[in-house]
């Protein structure tokens, strides 16, 4: 996924900070328009509950993402690359 500044902020609402550098973990923070790896439940739960779900590259996602979010949604908020 691409990291937006709206799922940032719902994201340390909900008790998890990705902006703040952690270094002790090696941990730069996240700004927006980085790429992250992120669970398809807190995905789902910035989609549906909050409106603020990041676009996802299809591409890095794995298919056990099906189990929790149908392929449609995951379609719709696709990354889209230029060919």
């Amino acid at each position: 996924m691409k990291v937006t500044e709206d799922f940032l902020k719902f994201s340390m609402h909900r008790g998890n900070d990705l902006s703040t550098p952690r270094p002790e973990y090696r941990f730069r923070g996240l700004v927006p328009g980085d790429r992250w790896c992120l669970c398809a439940l807190r995905w789902r739960r910035g989609l549906y509950e909050a409106g603020v779900a990041p676009t996802v590259v299809l591409e890095a996602t794995h298919e056990r993402a099906l189990d929790f979010v149908p392929l449609a949604w995951l379609q719709a908020h696709a990354l889209r690359t230029v060919g």
